[in-house]
């Protein structure tokens, strides 16, 4: 597969689409790397992974810390059920304001260019991230303190929104026609490995230090440790996207900012439709990740440590789930593959009142079933998102079409989910699920050109 771009690497970039203010700010990035040659696949995958892995774990942390810590920290004056479910309203605002940041960086970067996006972006989210590592908590600050946890919250929300660097799309672009799913799925490998790295920091804190001192300081350690891993993240996305090659592939394959208004008037329906495509994964995202844990928290004497591990073993699976589903896709088709996943995951939607009240043995089945589901198809959810926009189109197509995925998918599924259960039993999770996976598989009948065309 050649990635070598028409024009010569050595070339200066084009800063039209940014400004006069962009050479300025983009030089010193790109003198950097200025050693470096030709950008190959390989290290476009790596980086993609990286940053997706980053931005994963800092997510994973604050949902874990809204089930183990945010309840008793900040809303002690709650009953934990109550507690948990605020601490679901807060955890729901990084995706209110995700498409707001996608909106604010695209204008960034059409005036100032991308790598003063990326950078603000990234480390705007590191300063929220470990913000809330010095939060002090409602027994010290009483409601301020529940207001900066919210504003840290939609910092996050904002930087995730900024953080799109278009390495996924420019895979995919680049990819042979037979290998177009392989090369999507790379980019979801971020998840799996978020996840199992935040399970694990918090799996060692719980193990290793008593319950009094994790709530004192403990669960303050993972909050520091994505902070520096979005430093590491960060100068290993720069080195790629601030090379001379980097900017030729992305300006030959038309992967710049395009304004909203624009954006919706003329591909308008492929945004909603590629929102709505995936939805069946975004919402099985939260259902076997987050709200299990609310769950055996509030209802189970189960060891939540114990309970994290089976969680680690399901991501493990997910991630294996996610490789099988790019070598699925390019057998079978990417949209015949969410078809079938979307169809599965109704099927599993009916089990899960059962699993989940099944004691220990069912509860595992749940979360090792589902991981593996989310990994098939979550792999491939990508392609629901760019499947349909043309070139000019795809860079912002892409970024705002996942916002809103996450947004109606994921975003508040801990909450519903979690208020259903406590209400009406679980039963009710079960048919949120099935409305997800059944919003997918009409919105890919509604959209026979799903199937990838880049």
């Amino acid at each position: 597969m050649s990635t070598t771009p028409s024009a010569a690497p050595s070339a200066a970039p084009s800063t039209a689409p940014y400004g006069a203010d962009a050479g300025a700010l983009s030089a010193d990035a790109r003198r950097i790397n200025a050693d470096h040659g030709a950008i190959s696949p390989g290290e476009i995958a790596v980086g993609v992974v990286i940053g997706r892995a980053s931005e994963y774990f800092d997510f994973f942390v604050f949902a874990i810390a809204s089930v183990l810590v945010f309840p008793s920290a900040f809303f002690p004056f709650a009953d934990r059920l109550n507690g948990t479910l605020y601490a679901f309203v807060i955890f729901s605002f990084a995706f209110i304001a995700r498409p707001i940041g996608t909106a604010l960086s695209m204008a960034i970067q059409r005036r100032y260019g991308r790598e003063v996006k990326l950078t603000t972006a990234l480390l705007l989210l590191g300063i929220s991230t470990a913000g809330i590592a010095f939060l002090p908590t409602y027994a010290q600050l009483g409601t301020k303190a529940i207001v900066l946890l919210s504003v840290l919250r939609v910092g996050q929300g904002l930087a995730l929104g900024g953080s799109w660097d278009g390495l996924p799309s420019l895979l995919a672009l680049n990819a042979p026609a037979d290998r177009r799913g392989w090369y999507a799925m790379l980019g979801q490998l971020g998840a799996p490995v978020g996840f199992l790295i935040a399970a694990g920091v918090f799996w060692y804190l719980l193990s290793n230090v008593t319950s009094a001192d994790f709530l004192d300081w403990g669960w303050r350690y993972p909050f520091y440790v994505a902070f520096a891993i979005n430093v590491v993240a960060l100068f290993a996305r720069l080195r790629l996207i601030s090379t001379n090659e980097y900017a030729h592939l992305l300006e030959d394959k038309e992967l710049q900012p395009t304004p909203f208004g624009e954006m919706s008037r003329n591909q308008g329906r492929n945004v909603f439709i590629g929102a709505l495509a995936a939805l069946a994964s975004y919402a099985l995202f939260h259902l076997v990740t987050v709200f299990p844990l609310s769950w055996i928290m509030l209802y189970s004497a189960r060891p939540v440590t114990g309970f994290l591990v089976i969680e680690m073993v399901g991501v493990a699976l997910m991630a294996l789930g996610v490789v099988a589903s790019g070598w699925i896709a390019d057998r079978i088709g990417r949209r015949t593959t969410l078809g079938t996943l979307a169809v599965l995951i109704a099927g599993f939607s009916f089990f899960v009142p059962t699993l989940m009240s099944g004691g220990v043995q069912g509860q595992d089945l749940f979360i090792l079933i589902g991981f593996t589901l989310l990994g098939l198809s979550y792999g491939q959810a990508s392609g629901a998102v760019t499947a349909n926009f043309p070139a000019r189109y795809r860079y912002t197509g892409a970024a705002i079409t996942s916002d809103l995925a996450w947004l109606v998918g994921a975003g508040f599924a801990p909450l519903v989910a979690l208020a259903l259960a406590a209400k009406f039993g679980l039963v009710y999770v079960g048919l949120y699920l099935l409305s997800g996976a059944v919003c997918s598989l009409a919105a890919l009948s509604l959209n026979r050109a799903l199937d990838i065309r880049d």
